[in-house]
């Protein structure tokens, strides 16, 4: 623990003007950041007597190492800079809402030349108009399918509109009328995109121009007794007043806000948002956060407009925000806000009539969210807590684990042989620390030299840093000399001088390895080799799930039952996981190769118009020269080369199903088995990795 005046800055030093500081700990990771007015008055406020600070500031200020400021000219420039920060950072001390899912939004992809109405989650994406966040991506889909009655716009994939163009048959949408069918010419370009603007503006909450124009022409096509059309007409204003009705006029003046309310105790904060467009609650959203530091309803608040408009632009920024305090001070808020809009808005508290009656509603709906949290959050802390006191008891450690690393070996037959390291935090996962690796020390198949190897690298980077950075240095501690072309695979390639992250800079108090005895013994051994002996190391082996220790005989049994034993099985298993996501895709790009890749000056494109017009390798390999001459882009040289090449490689073997015995045509994928024992497809697409670097 850090006595705050070893490092507070002299008197004088600290300028009194606007500007955003920096708490950093020991490591030089930033811990907090925060913005002021005045520098000097607010960071005055965290070097006094520590019984006078909020227990959150105490610990902050005794876990930090240093502070450090930058001036800037005004406050909105300060707000700009804070926010920029934290996202960058990600300092532990500050207020993040942890939005619990990724909402969806209605898209109009107005960017394609033939726009797609669908269900998009995740960054927003230029030139594609969002309608939203809805609570579940099923109430998009009943809204869409009540519209395309009216706006027939396109809602197929790509595959499935080159495809149709290409037979000349539409979907059954097209056929059942709730597509135009572009795809095979049935309505041209321009009026299509015409009729996405209509979606759009419909959506945007211009519904009574559509609903007369069409009970006008209803009327019309009765007058004139068409009355199967007027049928159809009717049929189309009750699907329309349908969508309409799902969501409920809430403000009569058709006004354009978003409100933000705001539940909170001693510990957490629930913000619940409800987007209301025309009159009507377009979307909800909620977050939930730690308050790890001593901060107000107002701050809560300007927090919450931070992450909510930090990354809008345009339109994305209503007119209008309703929040329950205002930001002290308010102005520089709302001019960022009229920056990110540009245009003005108004950020106010509503006072009296339906404003006010719908605040109170979205502060209700926080006060749930929060309870619910609350019990969710309760029985998850203490099983954690109690997970890892049992971890520390069964491996007479001296505390509980707070980060552990788990290291697994993936490998197919001992080919394209990797590793990978997975970071636990309080018995949480830090996939932002996640690492991989490319064995090169040897080749073949040998677990146990595997696994010392990634050890060596792993800790002998980190005292690499050390020694580097002159936080801890030791004789004999040594680089690898590698840098990042030694196989280590780093996603995220941040720089440790910003005071982010660095590669291997933390220590774990516990190494666990996917394995028994002879894993355990190697990763014990690559640390003694680097005279580190302050880091605990166990193997879990999948067998009997038993946990081992060096220089132990027999190994610890958990029972069952124990959630110390559930949380390194949840620990081996992802880092399982992440090793055997890594290993398919280095093992699909090996299958992925064929002999035209060995023919010099042939590009990707070229091999891939030569495959488009024979249409398989097979094929290709029969050809004469003459005849490969004829696919554009490829001389006679070329073609020389090429039928040289093929006629030196040897036709692959055949290819066999290893479930049902049965040969496959070498035009087919094949499937083979990977170390694990599973059924995979040579070739076949990788499985997304969400969050992994």
């Amino acid at each position: 623990m850090a006595d705050p005046s070893s490092y507070r800055p002299k008197p004088g030093q600290i300028p009194d003007s606007p500007g955003v500081y920096r708490f950093r700990d020991e490591h030089r990771r930033v811990i907090y950041v925060g913005k002021a007015k005045s520098l000097r008055q607010r960071l005055a406020n965290y070097f006094q007597d520590l019984a006078n600070l909020h227990p959150r500031t105490r610990t902050m200020v005794t876990t930090a190492a240093s502070v450090e400021w930058t001036v800037v000219s005004t406050e909105v420039e300060a707000l700009q800079l804070e926010y920029s920060w934290i996202k960058e950072y990600d300092p532990r001390f500050n207020v993040k809402y942890r939005d619990d899912k990724s909402y969806p939004y209605l898209a109009v992809t107005m960017n394609e030349e033939f726009p797609r109405v669908q269900v998009m989650r995740g960054h927003k994406k230029k030139g594609v108009r969002y309608f939203g966040p809805y609570g579940h991506a099923w109430a998009i889909r009943d809204t869409v399918d009540l519209l395309l009655r009216v706006f027939p716009v396109r809602t197929c994939s790509a595959g499935v509109f080159k495809n149709a163009a290409r037979t000349g048959r539409p979907c059954l949408l097209g056929y059942i009328g709730k597509c135009s069918a572009p795809c095979v010419g049935r309505i041209p370009v321009e009026e299509h995109r015409e009729l996405a603007e209509e979606f759009c503006d419909f959506m945007a909450g211009r519904t009574g121009t559509y609903l007369r124009r069409l009970e006008k022409r209803m009327m019309e096509a009765a007058e004139e007794m068409e009355y199967e059309r007027a049928a159809r007409l009717r049929d189309d204003v009750e699907a329309l007043k349908k969508a309409m009705e799902k969501n409920a006029v809430v403000l009569a003046d058709a006004t354009d806000a978003d409100l933000i309310a705001v539940a909170e105790d001693e510990l957490e904060a629930a913000v619940q948002i409800f987007h209301v467009r025309g009159g009507r609650v377009r979307g909800q959203r909620g977050w939930v956060t730690d308050k790890v530091e001593e901060v107000t309803t107002a701050a809560l608040v300007e927090h919450a407009l931070q992450q909510l408009y930090g990354e809008e632009t345009g339109d994305a920024v209503p007119k209008e925000v309703l929040v329950p305090a205002l930001p002290d001070p308010v102005e520089p808020v709302q001019d960022w806000l009229t920056g990110r809009r540009g245009s003005n808005v108004s950020l106010r508290i509503p006072q009296r009539g339906d404003k006010r009656a719908l605040m109170e509603t979205v502060g209700r709906n926080a006060q749930q969210a929060l309870a619910l949290h609350k019990t969710k959050r309760a029985s998850d802390l203490t099983t954690r807590s109690r997970a890892l006191e049992e971890i520390a008891d069964a491996l007479d450690l001296d505390s509980a684990p707070l980060r552990i690393e788990c290291y697994d070996i993936s490998h197919l037959q001992g080919d394209d042989v990797v590793a990978s390291m997975v970071v636990f935090e309080d018995g949480l996962q830090r996939k932002g620390e996640y690492r991989r690796f490319q064995i090169k020390g040897f080749e073949g198949q040998d677990d146990v030299r595997s696994m010392h190897e990634v050890i060596t690298r792993r800790f002998r980077r980190y005292l690499a840093e050390k020694e580097r950075t002159g936080e801890w240095a030791e004789e004999g501690a040594q680089s690898d000399g590698a840098g990042d072309g030694d196989g280590f695979v780093d996603g995220n390639g941040l720089k440790d001088e910003s005071g982010r992250p660095r590669k291997f800079a933390y220590p774990p108090q516990l190494v666990v390895v996917d394995g028994g005895r002879p894993q355990v013994a190697a990763a014990k051994r690559a640390l003694d080799e680097l005279g580190i002996d302050d880091i605990a190391v166990c193997g879990l082996a999948k067998r009997l799930e038993e946990v081992w220790l060096p220089h132990d005989d027999d190994p610890v049994v958990l029972p069952r039952s124990s959630e110390g034993l559930y949380l390194l099985q949840r620990v081996r298993d992802e880092a399982h996981r992440f090793a055997i996501t890594y290993q398919r895709t280095k093992r699909a790009k090996r299958f992925r190769a064929g002999p035209l890749d060995d023919v010099p000056g042939l590009g990707e494109t070229r091999k891939q118009a030569l495959i488009k017009h024979f249409g398989s390798v097979k094929k290709l390999r029969s050809a004469t020269i003459d005849q490969i001459q004829e696919v554009p882009g490829i001389g006679r040289k070329t073609a020389e080369t090429i039928a040289a090449a093929l006629a030196q490689a040897a036709p692959a073997a055949p290819a066999v199903n290893t479930a049902t015995g049965e040969i496959i045509d070498d035009e087919e994928p094949a499937t083979t088995a990977d170390s694990s024992g599973e059924s995979v497809t040579a070739g076949a697409p990788d499985e997304r990795r969400g969050q992994e670097p």
